[in-house]
């Protein structure tokens, strides 16, 4: 069942090596993180918060703490654009090929230091291992891409409605990036995201989240070694009370030509909003409330299995989780208790550990915040199928694998984005009903959908309000792909060839009297 989580990736041999490597996140064994990085990177260098000041991460299995980082603020910051605005007047004129073959360096470095960076990320996302490698071999493939298609920004040359003149169009960077990312992949997020900006020819100030800096700060230690040069890639790392701050500097700065975000809709319309006063190029990829429809044609154990994949990867705190599952009335009942004997079989704990492959809630925010949602549907008549609390048994940050029916429109779990180990269950009865509670809903970013009746698979994958749509899958994410949404859920996509745009003028040269 879980297999599907690593599916396409060769991952036997690597868990094999991470198994003998059981880590503790006990600050006396913290050795064993070997890319383990405690200070900020601007400008090739490893420095403090000029403060002098630093916060503590806490790995979100055990509580403990990991190391501490530099708090830094708006002036770290500055010097960070400032760093990457210098380092973009040589960068930016590089040939592709030379982008190109320093981020085959970046990626392959990161091959060879998979295992390192997948403890990292189990170490302060709370991933399990497997799970965890799964994330690295998906951010790598980004690099990986992204130094193919460096090669491939092309041009166009116009036919000129006069002989007088020729026309043609180039693409060029937009400059520096600012990229803030999320603590649900803390490799991948930065990897889609840098590695466009790098092979347009753009540089970076990564800001990551606060809960897990150490994996951003790993992969500017093995770009570093690669021989990308100083003050291309810049990582400032700040707690909650600087984020604000910092995001509206990153936002404001004259020296900064384009914001990527990935995270909450609330904050990415607040960074929006700032961006506009200097009309900057944004890439929003935002939160989602993904419907996943299982009509009575569905293969309904690979419907199980697409719905355990999509839902609990990551304790379900993707932004493309399958948020609300409708079912046909016809296969409710037994979908409900494959999809709970599935569930069953989950194993919390510590993502060290070799037969865990359900991790921890990222922070007791987030454990609140699914809880509260939990009970907001109980309180309104909502039936516990399995789980529904806590699972305190194994540690402060675990909720248990949670099964609801008797959902009704009014409860949150329906509105909201869950973010946690909820599978909430809608029952319909039309494929017109079903259309119209998926997309019931002010986001649209991914849906999914099991069917076998080939003219229902067109309407339905065309009628969906989503940027994405998996027809009979629930892992649609690859380099290959553009990612993104619609409606309140984003602007712009990241992935595929398209992912280069959002980094990338087009400046029309015009060469006249040349008869």
């Amino acid at each position: 069942m879980w297999s599907l989580i690593a599916r396409k990736i060769t991952l036997r041999a690597k868990i094999e090596t991470l198994g003998s490597r059981h880590l503790s996140l006990s600050s006396n064994k913290r050795s064993q993180l070997k890319l383990l990085k405690t200070k900020g990177f601007i400008n090739g260098e490893w420095v403090s918060a000029r403060s002098g000041k630093t916060f503590e991460v806490t790995n979100p299995a055990t509580t403990q703490v990991i190391a501490s980082v530099p708090d830094m603020d708006v002036t770290d910051t500055e010097t960070a654009i400032a760093a990457a605005n210098e380092a973009f007047q040589s960068w930016g004129n590089t040939t592709a090929k030379e982008r190109a073959t320093l981020l085959r360096k970046w990626y392959n470095a990161m091959q060879d230091h998979a295992s390192e960076l997948a403890a990292l990320v189990t170490a302060e996302a709370g991933k399990p291992l497997p799970e965890a490698l799964g994330e690295i071999n998906y951010g790598n493939s980004f690099v990986e891409w992204f130094s193919e298609e460096a090669r491939r920004v092309h041009g166009d040359v116009v036919q000129s409605p006069q002989k007088s003149k020729e026309m043609i169009m180039v693409k060029q960077p937009i400059g520096v990036a600012a990229l803030i990312t999320p603590w649900n992949f803390p490799q991948a997020m930065i990897t889609r995201k840098a590695g466009a900006a790098l092979a347009a020819g753009c540089t970076c100030v990564i800001k990551p989240a606060e809960d897990t800096p150490f994996t951003a700060l790993a992969l500017a230690e093995l770009a570093n070694q690669v021989g990308i040069p100083k003050g291309v890639i810049n990582v400032v790392t700040s707690g909650r009370a600087n984020a604000p701050a910092i995001g509206n500097i990153l936002c404001t700065s004259p020296h900064v030509a384009g914001l990527s975000f990935t995270g909450s809709t609330e904050v990415g319309k607040l960074l929006y909003r700032q961006c506009a006063s200097g009309v900057k190029r944004v890439g929003l990829e935002l939160g989602g409330n993904a419907p996943f429809i299982v009509f009575d044609t569905a293969d309904l154990d690979k419907a199980v299995e697409g719905a355990i994949a999509s839902k609990f990867r990551n304790c379900g705190q993707t932004c493309v989780s399958a948020n609300r599952f409708i079912i046909q009335e016809n296969v409710f009942e037994p979908f409900v208790r494959k999809l709970k004997e599935k569930m069953a079989a989950l194993k919390l704990g510590d993502g060290t550990k070799p037969d865990v492959n359900q991790g921890p809630l990222i922070n007791m925010k987030q454990v609140e915040k699914v809880e509260s949602i939990v009970k907001d549907a109980v309180d309104k008549g909502a039936n516990v199928v399995f789980g529904g609390k806590r699972a305190t048994q194994i540690g402060a940050q675990f909720y248990e694998p949670t099964l609801l029916t008797g959902i009704k429109p009014d409860m949150a779990c329906y509105t909201e984005e869950i973010f946690g180990p909820v599978a909430v269950c809608v029952k319909f009865q039309t494929e017109e009903e079903a259309v119209a509670i998926g997309n019931s809903t002010n986001r649209g970013l991914a849906g999914y959908f099991y069917s076998n009746n080939v003219g229902q698979v067109w309407r339905v994958a065309r009628r969906l309000e989503v940027g994405m749509v998996g027809v009979n899958e629930g892992l649609i994410s690859a380099a290959e792909a553009a990612f993104g949404g619609i409606k309140e859920s984003g602007i712009g996509r990241e992935g595929s060839h398209y992912g280069l745009d959002e980094y990338i003028y087009i400046k029309y040269i015009c060469f006249g009297n040349l008869q």
